[in-house]
């Protein structure tokens, strides 16, 4: 997998809050309707902040749509994937990366 890193491809989307080069922390924020360009992350803990309805685009997977409510917690392996929301309100999410 070629690591497409979110904070360089949707700067307007994704910030690091913290890093120390094995581990960082990283703010998503997608408005409604907003999509995110195709990126990667390493093995990942999502926390939604803000949840909402989203459709997932994973490379290699089939595309897949979900209700995802404030305080959900996900945990993802290693991906490449776009994020689009497709509720009515802004999605808020704290992701924790380990490499």
């Amino acid at each position: 997998m070629t690591y497409i890193d979110p904070t360089e491809v949707s700067a307007d989307n994704y910030k690091t809050l913290w890093e120390d080069g094995n581990r960082r922390f990283v703010e998503m924020v997608l408005k409604a309707g907003e999509s995110d360009t195709e990126h990667s992350h390493p093995d990942e803990v999502v926390y939604f902040v803000t949840g909402e309805k989203v459709r997932i685009y994973a490379e290699g997977a089939d595309n897949m749509e979900a209700e995802l409510p404030d305080g959900f917690v996900m945990h993802h392996e290693a991906w490449t994937h776009r994020v689009e929301n497709i509720g009515a309100t802004e999605v808020r999410v704290i992701i924790f990366e380990t490499k």
